[in-house]
């Protein structure tokens, strides 16, 4: 058994190389080999929100706070709430994150596939993140 204590790992700030706005990532586990399952504690403020991105073997999201917005690919822009779960098929390509007005906090859960749990695409443009308002 292993225990990871509340605030043993630090907050870190995400990357513009693959975030738009302000956005920060609490880490919350990352299982040891030959587990591959990790997860963390994403919050995006208003307007912040991931580039589009896939991942190999799928990711799902509890939104736990806020309201956010959400799209694959060739798909409508879907509003998140509390208590909503995502899930994302292995190789969807999609982007999420917070609402133009309202922050959102989610816990992102999902596995590596030798080493790599992401694959991070092109920024989602201003125009594609403002289909959201349109709702």
């Amino acid at each position: 058994m292993e225990i990871q204590r509340a605030g043993a790992q630090p907050s870190t700030k995400g990357s513009a190389e693959w975030f738009t706005g302000s956005v920060r990532i609490d880490p919350l586990f990352q299982a040891p080999e030959p587990a591959r399952v990790q997860g963390a504690l994403v919050t995006f403020e208003p307007g912040a929100r991931t580039d589009w991105h896939t991942h190999p073997l799928g990711q799902t999201l509890l939104i736990s706070t806020g309201c956010g917005w959400a799209q694959r690919e060739g798909g409508p822009v879907e509003e998140l709430r509390p208590g909503d779960v995502v899930w994302f098929a292995p190789g969807e390509k999609h982007w999420h994150g917070a609402t133009s007005r309202t922050a959102m906090t989610h816990v992102a859960i999902q596995e590596r596939l030798d080493g790599v749990a992401v694959d991070w695409l092109e920024p989602v443009n201003d125009h594609q993140y403002s289909k959201g308002d349109a709702r």
